[in-house]
């Protein structure tokens, strides 16, 4: 009797049942929407550990508000000078008549005499942490969008963010901890943006903007611990080690069990590792992927394939990577307006953001507890934003939140008197402001990363963070100005910022675009090449 020989033709996986050799292609969204789940176990899980990453970023961010403080002072009873316990400031009194209450240690402006002529370099130190910010957005933008990844970014920047800090803590002198600021504020331009693609982008369409608007509990979060371990940690170095070492252990603890994003892979090229992504959040979110159904970027989804496997190769073999650059955005005349109004927008909101935050820390009151409840302050208007979001959409909020956060701002120039009862309607002005404006910094977050396909979202949305760190940079020479002008500046960059907003599409319940291509094809519009 002959044996029967195996058909070597034959495809080695079998064709979907009901439709024998063919295959339906999804994009990210339609597939978490049909299969996967939009928010389940597994995003909530991925979306809680990779969020910790903004904690950290709060902790080297504000740092600075316990590390240069100008620490208070009282005269030196042994120096046998005399002293005025009535003088505003020690500039006019004599060496050795005085002393800094807790040491030359306790911060970095009693140890390397940074007041009267010197006291320009604190606020010079500030500058160059948000200007490493800019640079760092610019770059790890550029690079988690192409050959780091999401996830490769979020490890690099965290590394070199708990280096930097530790470093920090060794500076002997003013220019060394300059330098190492500035090497801080690079790698921390990198952290928030790398792990707010990273968390949003596997939550489905309905549900992403309120996970996004979450994540900035985590940076409020940070500023809490923050003074908490300021008040532990006295000195300055100390300190400098104790919130660096956080950072240390996301490395160790939490980063070893995120996963890369599937849209990263899928524009990549690697559509084998994306779809084993998607197997694992529809696993764990108790659902399941049918045979058949294969991811694709969204100018191929919605069709059909004729051959689940041609020439012994599956469909699951990774094709060539898709990549994009700013040169891509500016060329397109759909994206090169949303940059442009996003950079404008985000650059002012920062200015106003930074800049009220400035103001409310310089109170007078107990410097502790005065950061500590300026981060709780923040959380309520995280939650207002996050409730009404999915209601009235971005655009809306986005005009209202700017809106009234500067038309307080002008309020409060406009109460120039310095006592009483006008003194504290000027901080209510600044607290409401602060209020209205932390609504709107997150949801630009979200805003942004909903404006641009994954091909150059963080691309994108880099430059729009580099927009907010320029504005920074500024907020220290707004603020010396005193009295009533930097609440005209602030209010009067609120106000703008709304009306720019006008300009911008709504984003409520579009999808998450892969390439330029199909974002043009989607907005009906094409780029003139």
């Amino acid at each position: 009797m002959e044996s029967k020989q195996p058909d070597l033709q034959s495809p080695l996986l079998s064709p979907p049942k009901g439709s024998p050799g063919k295959a339906e292609k999804l994009c990210v969204d339609e597939m978490l929407k049909k299969y996967c789940g939009e928010f389940g176990f597994w995003q909530l899980r991925h979306f809680m550990l990779t969020s910790l990453a903004w904690a950290l970023e709060g902790l080297h961010t504000m740092v600075m508000i316990f590390a240069d403080r100008e620490p208070a002072w009282r005269c030196s009873g042994s120096s046998g000078v005399a002293c005025s316990t009535e003088a505003k400031s020690v500039c006019h009194l004599e060496p050795g008549s005085w002393e800094w209450i807790g040491g030359s240690k306790s911060s970095t402006v009693a140890e390397f005499g940074l007041i009267c002529g010197e006291k320009y370099k604190v606020g010079l130190v500030q500058a160059l942490f948000f200007g490493g910010c800019m640079i760092g957005a610019g770059v790890f933008g550029h690079l988690s969008d192409s050959r780091l990844g999401r996830k490769g970014s979020l490890l690099v920047v965290c590394i070199l963010n708990a280096m930097f800090g530790c470093l920090t803590a060794l500076s002997p002198n003013y220019w060394t901890y300059a330098l190492f600021r500035l090497l801080t504020g690079f790698s921390t331009g990198g952290v928030g943006l790398s792990a707010f693609v990273l968390a949003t982008e596997p939550v489905g369409p309905s549900k992403r903007g309120i996970a996004g608007m979450s994540t900035f509990y985590y940076f409020s979060g940070g500023i809490v611990i923050l003074s908490g371990l300021a008040y532990i940690f006295q000195t300055w170095r100390a300190l400098y080690i104790a919130s660096s070492i956080p950072s240390i252990l996301f490395l160790v603890i939490v980063l070893p069990f995120l996963s890369e994003s599937p849209r990263w892979y899928l524009i990549r090229g690697k559509t084998s590792h994306a779809m084993k992504v998607m197997h694992k959040i529809a696993s764990s979110n108790g659902k399941h992927i049918p045979d058949g159904i294969l991811l694709a970027l969204d100018e191929e989804a919605n069709d059909i394939t004729d051959e689940i496997e041609s020439n012994h190769k599956t469909v699951f073999e990774s094709k060539e990577a898709i990549t994009g650059s700013l040169i891509d955005v500016l060329r397109s005349p759909l994206t090169r307006i949303r940059l442009f109004l996003a950079v404008a927008i985000n650059f002012l909101c920062s200015v106003v953001y930074y800049g009220l935050s400035l103001n409310v820390v310089n109170l007078g009151t107990n410097l502790y507890l005065n950061v500590l409840l300026n981060a709780v302050a923040e959380m309520p208007a995280y939650l207002l934003t996050a409730i009404l979001l999915d209601k009235f959409g971005r655009k809306p909020l986005a005009i209202g939140t700017q809106w009234f956060s500067g038309i307080f701002c002008i309020v409060g120039s406009l109460l120039k008197y310095h006592y009483g009862a006008w003194t504290v309607a000027r901080m209510v002005c600044g607290i409401l402001g602060i209020f209205g404006m932390a609504g709107t910094y997150n949801l630009l977050f979200i805003y942004t990363v909903e404006l641009f396909p994954t091909v150059v979202r963080n691309a994108a949305l880099g430059c729009a963070i580099q927009a907010a760190q320029m504005g920074a940079i500024l907020v220290p020479f707004v603020v010396v100005l005193g009295d009533g002008i930097p609440f005209v500046v602030f209010g009067v960059c609120g106000i703008a910022g709304g009306l720019l907003a006008f300009y911008l599409p709504e984003t409520l319940n579009r999808p998450l675009y892969d390439t330029m291509g199909g974002m043009e094809d989607g907005e009906g519009v094409k780029a003139n090449v």
